[in-house]
């Protein structure tokens, strides 16, 4: 399994420096087991380009096509009480932000509390740090 964080989906959307890897990490795994909240930030990151003037227009459309397409298929980790739990067991131990933990907490629901071999996906650094302190390949 490969969960992917949310600033490891924008990359698909709109070019990137991690473009490249992350289309040969969707090449490998075409699944995406994502966070039931995952559709929110990948709109609060395309409407945030669109202000800053980073994204225009028609390649704005293309994101949002693109992202429809893979919404449709992705796996979406529910939000449920054991993963409200664990996001905050994972704010006490890795001091992170409540949408981090919540992606954390999801990926672990999605392996069973098992992440080992299992891969966490994610641009954001003390993510990455945190996933793999909870045994996830990042």
């Amino acid at each position: 399994m490969r969960f992917w964080d949310s600033s490891a989906i924008a990359p698909l959307l709109v070019q990137e420096k991690e473009t490249a890897p992350r289309q040969r990490d969707l090449e490998k795994d075409p699944v995406l087991v994502v966070w039931w909240g995952t559709a929110v930030e990948l709109e609060s990151v395309l409407t945030r380009r669109r202000n800053e003037g980073a994204l225009d227009e028609p390649n704005e459309a293309k994101a949002r096509a693109r992202l429809a397409m893979l919404a449709e298929a992705w796996i979406e980790v529910e939000p449920t009480d054991p993963v409200r739990e664990m996001a905050k067991r994972l704010i006490r131990v890795h001091s992170l932000r409540s949408a981090d933990s919540l992606q954390l907490a999801a990926a672990l629901t999605a392996c069973g509390n098992r992440p080992q071999n299992h891969v966490f996906l994610s641009g954001d650094q003390a993510l990455k740090v945190a996933a793999g302190k909870e045994g996830f390949v990042v």
